[in-house]
């Protein structure tokens, strides 16, 4: 279907959106949205273009396509693989500019409801409802839900999902007479992580992400700020970076890393935290719930050894976030059936199959069908599939806090301004992490920062 050049004219608050993300977009490339870029020929009508990040899951992607799909499609694909910051940038050219450039890009649940707002990405539920064998019934609902536009309408499919929890060395907890509860707060994780602090050798009490970055050390301490009570704005797109929630969260977070937390805490990020509780030197981790199928895998050290509770908490029941890397279709594509081949392939329950009959079930993209935790080939493979699926489900874009929120997103804003925003205001955390800086200055300069984009949003809706 060729798409519509016409454009209606937005309502007022999205419009603000529309801005945004185009200025978003030209601060993060020189190439000024252009949307050029090599995707392989447009023109073909037996191929698709994808963009994608190069993450492990998308790599094994690529290997497996043309010997599964293309040979049994007879429809090419022509890959782009970028690392994220990269990739980010490139599909905020190509799909803001509408170049058409390429067909399928691999979108979270943090770009879709904006993307999907300012008219860049096509519809999918009419291909969902006429493809019996993709089954969006067996989509874990959670994922349908944060997929899905304000309009109604389903603009993404899950590739893979997680959210968050606290990984834990059964053995060191045993040997130190160590209780962890399956929902403990944030308060007896501290006490935990002191108790375990050089239970071996080199070994810390917990590895928490210092690393900069809206994705990185705010990822996981926004989630504590949420259920400490804070928010980064109410309802009324009034700021609260500098509240004193937000600052007891905060310093809570900084204190407990800078105690009893991995050497080098400041540059630390998933990847760092990864090698730290491979290796043994970390008695706890809190984060992605996708790590547990690396310390589970053949191989590793810890296999068979670590212990999953749900995310800490404080003041809220649940505290987990919500993440998808998934797939959506350019709305100036004309190729569209063509891509939902491709999607419908690649999230399908066949797709997981494939993957564990070849690479094993530990490399899986799972986190997104009720199919794949009521295997039992898998939950053998994955003893944390429980605790997981547990954390998925309980997850809640839209009421994460104790308050009322202007827009969705557990552990980011779901704005464009937001990456920015939680990047900007990192640098004075990971500085208070490293002992160059406080919690207070980092979250007053925030505030500022975090306000003038309140203002642009207030009175939109």
């Amino acid at each position: 279907m060729r798409p519509s050049t016409h454009r209606p004219r937005l309502p007022s608050r999205l419009r603000v959106v529309s801005g945004a993300a185009v200025a978003l977009c030209l601060a993060l490339s020189a190439t000024a949205c252009a949307g050029a870029g090599g995707g392989g020929s447009s023109a073909d009508p037996d191929s698709v273009n994808v963009l994608m990040v190069n993450n492990p899951q998308m790599e094994d992607l690529q290997r497996l396509t043309a010997e599964n799909f293309t040979a049994k499609t007879g429809i090419k694909v022509n890959f782009t693989v970028l690392p994220e910051n990269d990739v980010r940038a490139k599909i905020g050219q190509e799909f803001s500019s509408q170049a058409g450039q390429y067909d399928v890009a691999s979108l979270s649940n943090y770009e879709i409801p904006f993307y999907s707002e300012n008219g860049w990405l096509a519809p999918l539920d009419g291909y969902a409802a006429a493809d019996a064998a993709f089954d969006q019934r067996d989509i874990l609902p959670a994922y349908t839900a944060s997929l899905t536009g304000a309009d109604g309408k389903l603009y993404g499919e899950p590739f893979y999902g997680e959210s968050s929890f606290l990984m834990y060395r059964k053995d060191i907890f045993a040997a130190k007479g160590l209780t962890m509860p399956d929902h403990p707060t944030w308060s007896q994780v501290a006490d935990l992580a002191a108790k375990a602090d050089g239970a071996q050798p080199g070994m810390k009490g917990i590895c928490l992400r210092g690393q900069p970055g809206w994705g990185q050390v705010f990822a996981p301490l926004t989630t504590v700020v949420n259920t400490f009570g804070g928010t980064w704005f109410d309802k009324d797109w009034n700021a609260k970076v500098d509240s004193p929630e937000f600052r007891e969260a905060t310093q809570f977070y900084v204190d407990l890393v800078r105690s009893h937390g991995e050497a080098g805490a400041a540059q630390a990020g998933f990847t760092e935290c990864l090698n730290s509780t491979s290796q043994g030197k970390s008695a706890m981790w809190y984060d992605a719930t996708s790590a547990a199928g690396v310390l589970e895998a053949e191989g590793s050290p810890v296999k068979g050894k670590i212990g999953y509770a749900q995310a800490p908490v404080q003041k809220t029941a649940s505290s987990g976030w919500l993440w998808t890397w998934s797939w959506g279709v350019q709305a100036a594509s004309k190729k569209k059936d063509a891509a939902w081949k491709f999607i419908s392939w690649a999230s399908s329950k066949d797709y997981e199959q494939l993957v564990a009959s070849t690479l094993g079930w530990a490399k899986v993209p799972s986190g997104k069908r009720i199919s794949t935790y009521d295997n039992p080939e898998f939950q053998k493979a994955a003893p944390f599939y429980t605790a997981e699926r547990s954390a998925i489900e309980k997850a809640d874009p839209k009421n994460p806090g104790l308050q009322e929120r202007p827009a969705v997103g557990i552990q980011f804003v779901g704005i464009p301004e937001f990456a920015d925003l939680g990047t900007r205001v990192s640098q004075g955390v990971t500085a208070a992490i490293a002992g160059q800086g406080t919690v207070e200055d980092a979250l007053a300069k925030g505030q500022e920062a975090a306000q003038k984009i309140g203002d642009k949003y207030k009175g939109q809706e």
